[in-house]
C-alpha cells in the first residue's frame, strides 16, 4: 500500500500508530488495554518514506513528554498502591512497549480526557504475579528498570535479553551492581537475568562509577521502599532525572540532594500513586531544530522550554541558527548567511547531550570549515555518518579523541570523534535506519539534500518521535509514505 501524503485528510499512519488506536478505542471505553497491541511490534517495519529535498522545512509542531521521563514514570506507578495518572504522554512505540509490560504484570491501563493522559492501576500486580517479562520487551531496554519495583512486589523479577538501539555495549553492570548492594540475588542465564531478594531488599552506599542515567534511575526506583537510607553518589542529574524525583517524591518518597551529584533516600514503608505532568522531549525539539538549520528553515516547537534547551541553545547559535524564546515554546531558525564551525564533546547534563550530536552533525555538513564531535558517552555512534558521506557529506571518523577516566568509555577502541569539513551539497540517496537519533538524521539529510532519497526501516524513529510522519507534512516537506 502506499499513502502519498498531501493533505492532513489522507496523511498516512504508520501500523505502530494504529496499534496506538485500538488502544485508545478499547481505554475509551473503559477496557484494559490489551497487552499485545499496546506492546506492538517496533523497529521491525519495512516501511518507508520517499523524500524530494532541498525545501526548507517551516510551520509549527508540538512536542509532548520527554520519552526518557515517561517510560520510567510508567515503571515507578508500579511501586504505588493506588492508581496513577500520567499526563503529556507521548505517542510512540517505546511507551507502548511499556504498556504491555505492564499489563501483562496486572497493572489496568485506561484513557483520561486529555489527550496523552494515561491512568495506571497497579492495585492487582501481586495477584497477577507475573515475574516473568514477556519476549517483545526485547525491542526496548526498559525492562531492567523493572527489577526493583517487581522485587518489591513480588521478591523476584526475570528479565530478558535487553534490545534497544545498537550504538554500543551499553552495559547494565551499572545496574545489576547496583542491585546487588540492595540485597539481591542476581543469576544470569542465557535467556536473561533471574532476580530474587531472600531477606528483602536494604538501603545502601553506592557510587556509581559514571553519572550513568538508567543506573541512577535504577537506584532511585528500588532504594525508595528499601529498609533504610540510601547515599547514591556520581548520579546523574539530567532533567528527566529530577521529574522523576518529583514523581516519587509526589508519591510520598523521600529524596534530598547535595551538591557533586549526590542523592539521598530515606526508605518509606509504602508509596501512592502520583498525578503528575512530563517535561517535554528535549531530544524532538533539538531534533526539529537541527532540521529546521539544516534545510535553511523556520520552526517553532511548541511545548518545549529555554530552561531544558539551555546548553543546546548556546550551541545553536555559535553554528548561526537563531532562535525566539515564547511562553509557549521556542522558534528556531536559519537566519540567512554562513552557518559556522564548532567543536562540541557530548557529555552528561548540564553538557552537550550525546541524542543532540547526531541531528546537528547534519546541519554542521552546510557549515564552512571544519567542526569536530567528540563523542565521550557511547560506543560507535559515528555509524550513521556513512549514509551522510554516501550523499556527499565530507566526514571522516577517527578513533582518537578525548577519552580520559572520568570517561565511560574510557580506555576502549572505538570510533570516537568525527571531523565535518565543509559546506558540501548533499544528494539524495536510499538509506536505511540504523537507529533512533541516527535514523532521524538520515531524515534531516534527505530533507536537505536535492534529488530523491529513499529512507527505509521507519519503525525504529517511531520509538521515540511522535507522529513524525504528520509532522513533516505540518512543516511542508514533500514526501510520499509507503507501508
Amino acid at each position: 500500500m502506499t499513502d502519498a501524503v498531501n493533505t492532513p485528510d489522507n496523511a498516512a499512519e504508520l501500523p505502530e500508530e494504529a496499534a496506538q488506536r485500538a488502544a485508545d478505542a478499547e481505554a475509551a471505553e473503559g477496557r484494559k488495554i490489551d497487552a499485545q497491541k499496546a506492546g506492538a511490534r517496533v523497529g521491525l517495519t519495512s516501511d518507508e518514506i520517499i523524500i524530494n529535498g532541498g525545501r526548507p522545512l517551516q510551520g509549527r509542531i508540538e512536542v509532548r513528554g520527554a520519552k526518557n521521563l515517561a517510560t520510567k514514570a510508567m515503571v515507578a506507578a508500579l511501586l504505588g498502591k493506588s492508581q496513577s495518572v500520567l499526563r503529556n504522554v507521548p505517542n510512540i512505540s517505546d511507551v507502548r512497549v511499556v504498556a504491555g509490560l505492564l499489563a501483562l504484570h496486572g497493572v489496568l491501563i485506561t484513557r483520561g480526557e486529555e489527550p496523552g493522559e494515561w491512568r495506571l492501576d497497579p492495585s492487582n500486580v501481586e495477584m497477577a504475579h507475573k515475574a516473568d517479562i514477556d519476549a517483545h520487551a526485547g525491542s526496548s531496554r526498559i525492562p531492567i528498570l523493572f527489577c526493583g519495583p517487581l522485587l518489591h512486589r513480588l521478591g523476584e523479577a526475570f528479565i530478558p535479553d535487553l534490545g534497544g538501539c545498537r550504538i554500543g555495549d551499553r552495559p547494565i553492570d551499572f545496574h545489576l551492581d547496583a542491585l546487588r548492594e540492595f540485597g539481591a540475588v542476581i543469576e544470569k542465564l542465557p535467556s536473561g537475568i533471574s532476580l530474587t531478594a531472600p531477606n528483602g531488599l536494604k538501603g545502601a552506599n553506592i557510587e556509581l562509577p559514571y553519572p550513568s542515567v538508567g543506573a541512577t534511575e535504577q537506584v532511585l526506583l528500588t532504594a525508595v521502599l528499601a529498609e533504610g537510607q540510601t547515599e547514591l553518589r556520581n548520579a546523574a542529574i539530567e532533567p528527566e532525572i529530577m521529574d522523576l524525583i518529583c514523581i516519587l517524591q509526589k508519591m510520598g518518597a523521600i529524596i534530598s540532594m547535595e551538591p557533586n551529584r549526590v542523592i539521598f533516600i530515606e526508605g518509606v514503608e509504602e508509596l501512592r500513586g502520583y498525578n503528575h505532568r512530563a517535561i517535554a522531549d528535549r531530544n524532538e525539539a533539538a531534533s526539529w531544530a537541527a532540521a529546521a538549520l539544516a534545510t535553511k528553515g523556520d520552526v517553532f516547537v511548541g511545548g518545549i522550554e529555554q530552561e531544558e534547551m539551555m546548553t543546546f541553545l548556546n550551541v545553536f547559535r555559535k553554528v548561526g541558527g537563531d532562535f525566539d524564546i515564547l511562553d509557549d515554546g521556542i522558534r528556531f531558525y536559519h537566519p540567512g548567511g554562513e552557518l559556522k564551525p564548532v567543536t562540541i564533546e557530548t557529555d552528561v547534563h548540564p553538557g552537550f547531550m550525546t541524542d543532540w550530536q547526531q541531528p546537528l552533525v547534519v546541519a554542521l555538513t552546510q557549515a564552512q570549515g571544519v567542526s569536530t564531535i567528540h563523542e565521550t558517552v557511547y560506543e560507535n555512534r559515528f555509524g550513521f555518518t556513512d549514509a551522510l558521506n554516501q550523499m556527499g557529506a565530507n566526514i571522516v571518523v577517527h578513533k582518537n579523541g578525548l577519552a580520559d577516566e572520568s570517561r565511560r568509555v574510557k580506555r576502549r577502541e572505538f570510533e570516537q570523534a568525527a571531523v565535518i569539513t565543509g559546506p558540501t551539497p548533499l544528494t539524495g540517496a536510499d538509506i536505511e535506519v540504523p537507529d533512533l537519533r541516527g535514523g532521524f538524521s538520515h531524515l534531516i539529510a534527505a530533507l536537505t539534500a536535492e534529488g530523491q532519497s529513499k529512507v527505509s526501516n521507519l519503525g525504529i524513529i517511531s520509538r521515540g518521535y511522535e507522529n513524525f510522519i504528520e509532522k513533516l507534512h505540518l512543516l511542508g516537506a514533500d514526501f510520499v509514505y509507503e507501508s
